[in-house]
């Protein structure tokens, strides 16, 4: 039996939200705009009439009111966009239990074999149409194929509104001649490597030799080579799934520039607080720790090692990360964001081999510490205990409550 895959995308889904709340904004050009004092200040989310005017995801915001004088920014309302998402994935369970998030706005789903109760999967994605318009009053682009790949880039072919399908014995007329970037896996840099070689098309990857692709890309190469063939395997998850965490990081856009080695020790001391706990409460330990550092032009840089013994110790994380930093990065420019990820998670009571360089003794006693300080934070608040050097918190932004988007997966 041929697979029937539905993608779900809302459109323009955190302006539709702001212009479905406030009414008042549907015949104005909207922004959804990150904070300006806090450095964030970036459009995330516009709608068709800001759209006309040219204005882009990634724009600032003194940039898009460039384009657009008229342009309406309004700041980001998380919990509201959490709450439709869910709303959004109950009504795409009424028809199938494999609901697979892929980000806050979309999702897979597998409808096949359901044609007796609800329809043909076209029929199905018309329903859920009407459906969302007519509960939640935001609208969706349905995208319908034989496998996800090719379901999320029909959403993407025909918005807002719509419903595209790709069959399995016309998608070569379909979509070869679109652009390879169209493509879910490729992104910017796998792009500028195909065009370097004269892939232009999804027919010209398809049609490249996947050794070739393999030499360039490694084995992600031969995977989307399959991808553009069609030969997409991978199943649409149950909406109950939950995907094995793979990393802990925490990462903050700092609220002036860091200028010295001291300004940035202190605000990884920081991020490795909340990774140490989270570590914790998952009960797992980390064998590796990772670093992505963000200087004003906004050029990333990331490094990574592998640290001597698993832990949860966030001092031990901060340490690690910090002579990371110290190793690697040139001070050619101020810092603007920092990115701390602990890396090579295992289960905490995996056993592992010790060494004879690590104290296991002194590493047990600062872990069970720190669960100490877990339990007093739980107790009293998060700032209740903290280090002395972290009172001067000079550098962090506001904290603001935590908020867990539903995350999906491709295989």
């Amino acid at each position: 039996m041929e697979r029937a895959i539905l993608h779900c995308d809302m459109n323009n889904f955190y302006a539709s939200v702001e212009c479905m709340l406030d009414p008042s904004l549907r015949e104005c050009p909207v922004a959804v705009c990150g904070s300006v004092e806090e450095r964030h200040g970036i459009v995330l989310a516009k709608n068709y009439k800001a759209k006309a005017y040219r204005v882009q995801t990634g724009d600032a915001v003194w940039q898009a009111k460039e384009k657009c004088p008229g342009l309406v920014v309004v700041p980001p309302h998380y919990e509201e966009y959490i709450k439709y998402s869910r709303l959004a994935r109950e009504i795409y369970s009424r028809y199938t239990e494999q609901v697979e998030p892929y980000g806050m706005d979309e999702c897979w789903l597998d409808v096949s074999g359901t044609e007796a109760l609800f329809g043909t999967p076209e029929e199905i994605a018309d329903r859920l149409r009407a459906t969302i318009k007519f509960e939640l009053g935001l609208t969706i682009s349905v995208g319908v194929s034989f496998n996800k790949v090719f379901a999320k880039l029909g959403s993407d072919l025909k918005k807002p509104d719509a419903v595209t399908v790709i069959r399995k014995e016309s998608f070569r007329d379909q979509i070869w001649k679109l652009p390879a970037e169209d493509l879910l896996g490729v992104g910017p840099a796998t792009g500028r490597v195909f065009h370097r070689v004269g892939i232009h098309t999804i027919g010209d990857l398809a049609q490249t030799d996947p050794r070739y692709l393999r030499s360039w890309l490694g084995k992600n190469g031969e995977l989307l080579w399959r991808f553009a063939n069609g030969n997409d395997l991978s199943l649409v998850a149950k909406k109950d799934f939950i995907p094995p965490i793979k990393s802990v990081g925490h990462g903050i856009t700092t609220v002036a520039d860091l200028e010295t080695p001291e300004q940035v020790w202190t605000v990884i001391l920081e991020l490795t607080q909340d990774i140490g706990h989270k570590l914790r409460s998952h009960g797992l330990s980390a064998r590796g720790v990772a670093i992505h550092i963000r200087d004003n032009t906004l050029e990333t840089r990331q490094w990574q090692t592998q640290l001597g013994i698993p832990t949860q110790a966030s001092v031990i994380l901060a340490r690690s990360a910090f002579e990371l930093f110290r190793k690697t990065y040139s001070w050619r420019r101020p810092i603007r964001s920092v990115t701390v990820q602990a890396i090579s998670l295992i289960p905490q009571d995996m056993p592992w081999q010790a060494s004879l360089f690590v104290d296991t003794e002194k590493l047990e006693k600062l872990e069970r510490l720190e669960r100490c300080v877990d339990d007093i934070r739980r107790r009293f608040g998060k700032n209740s205990i903290r280090q002395g050097i972290l009172l001067r918190g000079a550098y962090m932004p506001p904290e603001k409550a935590e908020i867990t988007m539903p995350a999906g997966m491709i295989h």
